[in-house]
């Protein structure tokens, strides 16, 4: 079974990836956060910069793209596989207010002839390999049965599900029983993803569908950086990994955005996940979310690192 690193917005960068391949691993697949095409057909440099091949050593990077116009997306694959990559995956699973008030990622679930028009726009100007990663449905799972319809009339490489609908944001569980039954009618490849945080759910997942082509875990993976490599068999994160993976998260989001400030704000949207690791860290958890200066972040962090591990 392949693992898959999940896109997640503001987590799941440059400067993750390689600290995380640089202390666990474990990945077989690193899926960028998304990137929208610009309208202009211009690209950011900037964003761009971020997928350079030679930047990305290590692990298979699959682009991501969040789009509603089908002729510009399909331009935008064009400049990716320009830059090296074979396969770009299409966002219609993306759940957040300001993207599906826009039409965008699970906010196309909606309309399902505009779905179909954006897909064959795509597929006919740009062809394969092009993945999909979905939600069930905008309301209720009851819709997903229409949507793989069309789903089915387009040569997609791999489709990823992610089982819950977009109303529910990531609350309450990811409807396995939805997803069972919508199999039968997947026509690609399938890979679940969706409240996969332990080895044992990797291990349960796969053993009750051997067929799927990979499993892909997001919130699981910042929360338990070593996930993947604890279900083929590996140690836990240490502490000595943990410090350094952190410490290097910091110095290297630190040069991106040139200020130590800017770097506290990214740390602290991962040690909200990661902090679960430690016993006890319930009080310096809230000093983390209240500091703003370098050197309180360094102190703060420095004795979460003393705590035990779980």
């Amino acid at each position: 079974m392949r693992y898959y690193a999940a896109p997640m917005e503001g987590l799941t960068d440059l400067v993750w990836r390689q600290a995380h391949q640089r202390y666990f691993g474990g990945a077989d697949r690193y899926y960028a956060p998304f990137l929208s095409p610009p309208e202009n057909r211009v690209p950011v440099k900037k964003k761009m910069a971020e997928l350079l091949p030679q930047a990305n050593p290590g692990a298979p990077l699959i682009p991501q793209l969040l789009a509603k116009d089908g002729s510009c997306a399909a331009w935008m694959i064009g400049v990716l596989r320009q830059m090296g990559y074979r396969e770009v995956n299409l966002n219609l699973g993306c759940p957040s207010g300001t993207v599906t008030a826009k039409g965008k990622g699970a906010g196309m679930l909606r309309d399902l002839d505009a779905l179909d028009r954006f897909l064959d726009t795509v597929f006919s100007e740009a062809g394969g390999p092009i993945s999909v990663k979905t939600r069930i449905g905008v309301e209720k799972p009851e819709e997903f049965g229409p949507i793989l319809e069309v789903y089915g009339r387009y040569p997609i490489t791999e489709l990823i599900i992610h089982p819950r609908v977009m109303r529910q944001l990531y609350r309450g569980q990811a409807d396995r029983a939805a997803f069972e039954a919508a199999l039968p009618a997947c026509k690609a490849p399938v890979c679940y993803n969706g409240d996969l945080a332990s080895p044992g759910e990797l291990a349960a997942t796969q053993a009750r569908w051997p067929g799927l082509s990979g499993l892909m875990a997001g919130r699981g993976l910042i929360a338990d950086p070593a996930l993947f490599r604890r279900a083929r068999g590996g140690p836990p994160a240490s502490r000595q990994e943990l410090q350094g993976y952190m410490n290097d998260l910091y110095a290297g989001y630190t040069a991106a955005f040139g200020s130590p400030q800017a770097a506290i704000s990214r740390m602290k949207g991962f040690w909200s996940y990661t902090i679960g690791l430690f016993e006890g860290a319930g009080k310096l958890e809230k000093q983390l979310k209240k500091l703003r200066d370098p050197w309180e972040y360094e102190v703060v962090a420095s004795q979460i690192f003393t705590l035990p591990l779980r």
